[in-house]
């Protein structure tokens, strides 16, 4: 029988892995079961299977205030504006959220400790696992085939939806092979942000779900034709807004309708700003379990058996990158991912 680690690592390593937030699991006893790219990356060799929390040295302290915290309530917590003593001496400020979840392959349940650094570490976004640059490494090859595959087809499809398809294979295989590159690449510059269409980035993710979801699933769109651009990275919100679109499919839902609006004096987190955008959908699928409401968007959080619960938590990790935030209200039969992100301009 696969140990607990080995469990967790092959269910949701890679996806863990991709969170650029350092994560780790612990044990009843409080010993680092499983840690993420970015954790190891954090606090060195401290850091490894096993090992006791108070192996972090200087930075213990805080980590098990929030881990005591969570045990005592049973639910999320978390310790804002922290000081983290790291390795060699370094420091950074960050927010600590601690939740205690059942589920995790371990005998008593587990603690999962989320660290967002408030001060990025030097050259953190450049060092990837090798693991990863291996997985990077093997799954380019294939892509190239793919892509070279849907040109053929494209050019032998006269059906014009059919070659609508080819193209969203094509757009998405150089979307993969970008990220590849970024992965294997340790010193390549992230992608720049720019001018998005936010209906368009909507537009292309329903596209994608049309190809793979159920023939009976109603796909419906409100949009605001006013909206304006917003400054962000298209790649990253197609991911989020994907996310949110699978999300509502695995709830079983019947319709799904993405709507939106714009929000004038809105409120993101402590900041005020003119104007944002709000991008909804909403399902009419079961609705999100009572239990796992406060906990939703940490990692490794799931109501389902299969799954990763690690969706949720990068698609509000690539909110709070763009300064937005992304909210969820949900009963069954009805529920609501709000996506609401700043129009940067002089006056914000």
């Amino acid at each position: 029988m696969q140990a607990a680690p080995e469990i967790i690592a092959s269910c949701a390593g890679p996806l863990l892995d991709s969170l650029t937030a350092p994560v780790a699991v612990l044990d009843a006893a409080s010993r680092l079961v499983y840690m993420n790219a970015a954790f190891r990356e954090l606090f060195g060799p401290a850091a490894h299977g096993g090992a006791p929390l108070s192996a972090l040295g200087d930075a213990a302290p805080p980590l098990a205030g929030a881990v005591a915290r969570a045990r005592e309530a049973s639910g999320p917590v978390a310790l804002r504006a922290q000081f983290l003593s790291v390795r060699d001496d370094d420091g950074v400020a960050a927010d600590i959220f601690a939740v205690l979840q059942s589920g995790l392959a371990l005998a008593d349940p587990a603690i999962v400790l989320e660290i967002h650094p408030r001060v990025a570490q030097p050259d953190a976004a450049a060092r990837v696992s090798h693991s990863l640059r291996g997985l990077a490494h093997e799954v380019k090859n294939p892509l190239a085939g793919v892509r070279g595959a849907a040109q053929l087809l494209k050019r032998r499809l006269a059906d014009a939806d059919q070659a609508k398809l080819a193209e969203l294979i094509i757009a998405e295989a150089d979307r993969l092979v970008a990220l590849t590159d970024r992965l294997l690449q340790p010193g390549a510059r992230e992608p720049a942000a720019g001018a998005v269409n936010l209906h368009e980035v909507a537009e292309r993710a329903r596209a994608l779900i049309v190809a793979e979801a159920r023939a009976e699933l109603a796909l419906e769109r409100d949009y605001d034709p006013s909206l304006p651009p917003l400054r962000g990275v298209g790649d990253r919100l197609l991911q989020l807004v994907l996310n949110l679109l699978r999300n509502a499919m695995q709830a079983d839902a019947k319709s799904i309708l993405v709507r939106t609006r714009a929000v004038h004096g809105a409120m993101l987190g402590e900041r005020a700003v003119r104007l944002a955008l709000r991008l909804d959908v909403i399902d009419d699928g079961t609705g999100v379990p009572e239990q796992l409401r406060e906990t939703l968007f940490l990692p490794l959080v799931s109501g389902r058996a299969d799954g990763s619960g690690l969706g949720l938590a990068l698609a509000q990790e690539i909110a709070h990158e763009h300064g937005g935030e992304l909210t969820c209200r949900s009963r069954p039969g009805r529920t609501v991912f709000s996506l609401t992100l700043p129009v940067e301009t002089a006056h914000d």
